[in-house]
């Protein structure tokens, strides 16, 4: 956790002035809106990233307490004052708020309500309006995976309604299928040309299911040599020590080189994402794995009162206590396409500085910002601990940029690839199979077999959307908190 001195108190006008939403009553009640939207205002005022481009957000704004509140009560919700007052949606694709911070807290642990499967949506076949969902991979254990569902099995119907979009993105009608509890998929199959309903259905019922983020840890024996394959789908803190002892398997079968499957992690924990690098790696210990830039209040106190505490460095470490388990590569492949974000991002470009990394697949999102959990509690750390019981209301804006060593971050557009290749959603192949496009062509750049492979000819069909797409931690890079 960042530590933040006491000298933040006198930075918001406000945080002195305006106290009339802040007392606590022994008796649980349900809070105002206007309750929630003094801490929400107060915490965007201190942390979020980009104030300096939203005017309503400067510390001059208001000169009384009644025209604060004025301001406040013009917006009917917390959301429309999150989102259309106080996010510079300019600059902004991430931030987000709840009104359960629960399930955020759940989601955040890997604990999520789903079926197990996990999905591309693509337009179908001569349809700039039909849409198709392919499984990419289905949870072990989930009911997708006792339905016998598994990669590449392709679905263009719920409920016997076919999914659709409008404008090039997924319909609100669809959305709403495929965010019910429960509901049947039509099956369909390619036929080289169109798609073909198969006659089968299957009915699907979501769980709370815990996913662990390591899909496939194995070392694969190829032309003699020792090659390590992680598929790791998302940065979970709780998984911090399985992924700690995937590297340890690793080393016991003597791997010298890894490839590392980051194509539908949409990101997660900055602390694990540098811990990884340092299981990867282990021979720069101490070295700035990347550093942080904050909004300039917050970048100032930091700067005068302890720089370092901006640098996140190579270190021996996970958050457990337990001692890393580090291969010391010179060099690492990296399967990324464009699902991977943030904390994957995080790891190919501040890895890049060090060592050679390889990057095979399509372009990255394009996430540079990290964000963290702020809750309705005592300013200016707004912390989980004496949250308001009145509410589950709770922010996660952006509140800093990350760069590598070399200083490189702001990649907007992504992070392209050394070597291009598209998945063909028709032929997606066997995850961990050596034969898997994607990771015969890592394999190949290892063992030096062949050049670039020969690319299959096949039509690449718009994305308009994927699982998880309106979970509130989509893509998303975040810190633990910041405290006095």
């Amino acid at each position: 956790m960042k530590k933040i001195s006491p000298i933040l108190l006198g930075i918001s006008l406000l945080l002195t002035t305006s106290s009339c939403f802040k007392d606590r009553d022994d008796e649980v009640q349900p809070a105002s809106t206007l309750e929630i939207q003094d801490f929400i205002y107060k915490a965007m005022n201190i942390w979020y990233l980009y104030k300096p481009n939203v005017p309503d957000l400067a510390d001059d704004r208001f000169t009384t307490d009644e025209d604060y509140t004025n301001f406040l009560s013009s917006f009917d919700s917390p959301e429309s004052l999150y989102y259309d007052g106080l996010i510079d949606n300019v600059n902004d694709r991430f931030s987000f708020m709840t009104d359960d911070y629960r399930e955020l807290e759940n989601s955040f642990a890997g604990v999520t309500l789903q079926n197990g499967l996990d999905y591309t949506l693509r337009f179908e076949p001569g349809s700039n309006v039909n849409v198709m969902a392919v499984v990419r991979y289905v949870v072990p254990g989930s009911p997708a995976n006792a339905a016998g569902m598994v990669r590449g099995d392709i679905f263009n119907k719920i409920d016997g309604q076919q999914l659709t979009a409008t404008g090039g993105s997924l319909s609100a009608t669809s959305r709403t299928l495929l965010n019910q509890d429960s509901y049947t998929i039509s099956l369909a199959t390619y036929n080289g040309s169109t798609l073909e309903a198969t006659g089968e259905t299957v009915s699907l019922n979501k769980v709370e299911l815990t996913e662990n983020p390591i899909l496939i840890a194995e070392t694969l024996d190829v032309n003699s040599q020792k090659i390590g394959y992680l598929m790791y789908n998302s940065f979970t803190a709780n998984f911090d020590e399985q992924l700690n002892d995937a590297f340890a398997k690793f080393k016991t079968d003597g791997v010298t080189d890894l490839v590392l499957d980051l194509r539908y992690n949409g990101g997660g924990s900055v602390r694990t994402a540098t811990d990884l690098a340092a299981m990867i790696t282990g021979q720069f210990d101490g070295d700035i794995f990347s550093t942080e830039v904050w909004n300039p209040q917050i970048q100032e106190i930091f700067n005068t009162q302890d720089p370092t505490a901006l640098e996140n460095r190579f270190n021996t470490t996970i958050r457990t206590g337990a001692a890393i388990n580090s291969l010391e590569l010179t060099r690492i492949f990296i399967i990324g396409t464009g699902s991977t974000a943030s904390a994957s991002e995080l790891v190919i470009n501040g890895l890049a500085p060090y060592i050679t990394v390889t990057q095979i697949g399509t372009t990255t999102v394009g996430k540079f910002q990290a964000s963290t959990t702020f809750y309705d509690s005592e300013a200016p750390n707004f912390q989980r601990d004496g949250a308001n019981p009145n509410h589950y209301y709770a922010i996660q804006p952006l509140i800093f940029t990350s760069a590598n060593a070399d200083g490189v971050t702001g990649f907007v557009n992504g992070i392209d690839p050394d070597i291009e290749i598209e998945e063909n959603v028709f032929n997606l192949g066997t995850l961990g199979d050596v034969n898997e496009p994607l990771l015969a062509e890592a394999l190949a750049q290892i063992t030096g077999r062949s050049m670039t492979r020969q690319l299959e000819n096949f039509e690449v069909y718009k994305s308009v959307g994927e699982r998880g797409m309106d979970s509130p931690t989509y893509q998303r890079m975040y810190v633990d908190g910041v405290e006095q």
